[in-house]
């Protein structure tokens, strides 16, 4: 009684301090979030927990009795951590060098060492695939060298383990990369320079003062990446390895409302990936330091010999190599007409990209990615402007709860975002086995939604609020100011957030996997998958299509980072 009433009395608060439209509108949002976002966990939850009317946790139990299972979710955490080890091993080394030392060519390793983002591991996994065939070109390569007996090869495809951890660490490497170098810059120089007149210098230095000054940065990268290794479904796939959780919920997808165990399992890596994300979150904000900021103009790089810095640009250019070398072998796959027992390509070609646009499969699955990725883009503009008005202008009630809502995607794996439309919307009109159309054009702007928001509240912290309430108090209504005013100086923005939520969207993996069953609707991602599994130029069909989606992602990267500017970091900002 006392809760309903101190309910009806802040609601009626709230009538007469914001205004009935940003009301509804803020309404609209928390229902949709409702329906798309919470009604599938809540129906997987239900699912779960409740067989034959009663409450139970058998499922549950099930994963850990289960040694298939049990075995998976082993797998996938030491594939998680092992991959998040490496990639910060490398990650923090690079971006010392590059913050802190003057190197020749700093720019071209800067641009090199962000090539791998412009393709998900899963493209490159299957032209990778082909590289460790056991003659295949690394073998013929070792073969040349004398390092490995011609006549019996190592088959590297036997260790598909590491090919997805390597796989996963050159692809993540500069996701670690950015966050480390972001967290070195935020350091204030002062701090170590005391640390050094009292004696500490060189590796003791950076473990005892730089590094700890490091660290929010470095749990904000250690998170994500290990989230997005625990959940990678496409890379497994192609290397046919079961042993983790992510393949075990993709094999279970058919059977969704007749096995519960799907729902345990899928739960689970929800919450995982919740508190994972949840507990860095908070480590980090108790690890933050406050410094000072360093002055205009003042990059505080040393000037290593010129030897030295040679060596080190070497060392890192090295690695950047070894990083885009999938993508390269992406290429090579894509033109190779006859490519076998070489170390490269005898025979080359363009037939394959002609082959995609007369391909029925291909051409089909080009037009719908074109299809759901503009309706999701769009979706996310509309959503997404939305919650960024309300949240940064303050025009509804608890707007921190509002954002905290739309970020919650990044914490929510693909997997069961899409695994619970599944379930959740199965026998109604929007079951995904009967059309997925609505459902994946859904699933990419829940998705991409977070990205969207962020830039849209990177533009209105910009946009003048004078010019807002000049308006307003000459006559205009809000709706036309906001048209008129706000809408003009935050364009950029709004264009650079769509640019990527729609690149994003067509090299979306997860969603497309598990929610296209029927090859009428099978995007570009599902489409490659389906390739790679063909023998007559399956591989190379897949390999050109992966071309497409890498140049679609790089330049919509290019053009989002010139209208935007230094403040196209904010997009990936939680």
């Amino acid at each position: 009684m006392t809760l309903s009433f101190s309910l009806t009395k802040r609601l009626r608060q709230w009538r007469y301090e914001f205004s009935p439209s940003a009301l509804s509108l803020w309404a609209t949002l928390w229902l949709i979030f409702a329906v798309l976002l919470l009604y599938p966990i809540a129906f997987m939850l239900k699912g779960a927990v409740v067989y034959e009317g009663r409450f139970t946790l058998d499922f549950f139990a099930l994963l850990l009795r289960d040694p298939q299972l049990a075995d998976a979710l082993k797998g996938s955490f030491g594939l998680a951590l092992t991959s998040t080890s490496l990639t910060l091993a490398l990650a923090i080394p690079i971006a010392y060098a590059m913050v802190r030392y003057r190197l020749p060519l700093k720019g071209v390793l800067n641009v090199v060492l962000l090539v791998p983002m412009i393709s998900p591991p899963f493209v490159s996994a299957i032209a990778v695939r082909k590289l460790l065939a056991r003659f295949g070109p690394i073998n013929q390569l070792l073969i040349a060298l004398g390092v490995v007996d011609p006549t019996n090869p190592p088959s590297w495809l036997d260790y598909p383990f590491w090919g997805i951890v390597i796989l996963q660490v050159l692809h993540f490497l500069p996701i670690a990369y950015l966050n480390c170098v972001a967290a070195l810059a935020r350091i204030d120089r002062s701090l170590e320079e005391a640390a050094q007149s009292l004696g500490a210098h060189g590796f003791r230095l950076f473990r005892t003062v730089t590094l700890p000054l490091m660290m929010p940065g470095l749990f904000a990268a250690g998170s994500l990446v290990f989230i997005l290794a625990f959940t990678d479904l496409g890379t497994p796939l192609v290397f046919n390895y079961t042993r983790v959780i992510a393949v075990q919920v993709f094999h279970r997808v058919e059977q969704a409302l007749e096995d519960p165990t799907g729902y345990a399992m899928v739960l689970l890596v929800m919450v995982l990936s919740v508190v994972i994300f949840w507990t860095s979150k908070r480590w980090a904000e108790r690890w933050q330091v406050q410094t000072m900021p360093r002055a205009a103009g003042e990059t505080g790089e040393c000037i290593l010999p010129l030897p030295l810095a040679w060596l080190l640009f070497a060392a890192i250019f090295l690695v950047a190599f070894l990083a885009i070398l999938p993508n390269i072998a992406v290429v090579l796959n894509a033109f190779a007409d006859r490519w076998f027992m070489t170390i490269l390509p005898d025979r080359w070609t363009t037939r394959y990209f002609e082959q995609l646009l007369v391909y029925s499969l291909t051409a089909t699955a080009i037009r719908n990615s074109l299809l759901y990725s503009l309706a999701s883009a769009t979706l996310d503009i509309l959503l997404g402007l939305a919650i960024a008005y309300l949240v940064v202008r303050g025009k509804a009630p608890l707007p921190q709860w509002l954002d905290g809502m739309a970020m919650l995607p990044l914490a929510i794996p693909g997997i069961v975002v899409a695994f619970g439309y599944v379930g959740a919307f199965a026998n109604t009109p929007l079951d995904p086995r009967q059309n997925p159309v609505l459902l994946l054009i859904i699933a990419y702007a829940i998705r991409r939604l977070p990205y969207m928001v962020r830039a849209c509240y990177a533009g209105l912290q910009q946009a003048s609020e004078i010019l807002e309430e000049a308006s307003l108090n000459l006559g205009a209504s809000p709706f036309r100011t906001f048209v008129k005013i706000t809408l003009p100086q935050i364009l950029p923005h709004l264009i650079a957030g769509g640019i990527m939520a729609f690149a994003f969207a067509m090299l979306e993996v997860s969603d497309s996997l598990i929610l296209a069953f029927d090859q009428r609707y099978f995007p570009i991602t599902k489409a490659i998958y389906a390739l790679a599994n063909r023998l007559e130029g399956g591989v190379q069909m897949a390999s050109a299509m992966g071309i497409l989606g890498m140049l679609v992602l790089g330049f919509s990267l290019v053009l989002s980072t010139r209208l935007m500017g230094r403040r196209m970091g904010e997009v990936f900002k939680v």
